[in-house]
């Protein structure tokens, strides 16, 4: 539990859960979603997976830009994708995996596995999800 909550988002969901539609209490995001194909949807409108992917690439995006600023690290170019899966977890449910494939240049790789090290122990994404899904890092150099 944080200390102190600094700011908190409010997105609410309706219709038919993950063929319905979400709308942020700002309006900032306000946009159906559906069932991928791949789990049996019909697609065509974004997911759960998606909206967590993006929260996910860009939160440890800024956390690794701080680590590494606060180390001389450049991280000029630099990009994060996530991928967020998800499958059967054999007991009835559901579970998701993620994986952060982390592109820098412009830095050794030494330098560059510290920066993605510090960033997973600081980005609140890999704090929440820590113990609780599995989460791999890949880190591409150039």
């Amino acid at each position: 539990m944080p200390e102190k909550v600094l700011y908190t988002a409010s997105v609410i969901s309706t219709g038919d859960g993950r063929n319905g539609h979400v709308r942020s209490s700002d309006g900032l995001v306000d946009t159906d979603v559906r069932m991928p194909e791949g789990l049996g949807g019909p697609g065509g409108a974004t997911n759960p997976e998606q909206l967590f992917a993006a929260g996910y690439a860009a939160c440890f995006h800024s956390a690794l830009k701080a680590t590494a600023k606060q180390h001389g690290v450049d991280l000029t170019d630099s990009a994060v994708t996530a991928e967020v899966g998800i499958g059967p977890n054999g007991q009835g449910g559901f579970e998701l995996v993620a994986t952060l494939n982390v592109e820098i240049s412009g830095a050794t790789p030494e330098e560059a596995q510290k920066a993605v090290d510090l960033a997973h122990q600081v980005c609140p994404y890999s704090n929440a999800t820590r113990g609780n899904l599995d989460v791999t890092i890949n880190v591409e150099t150039a």
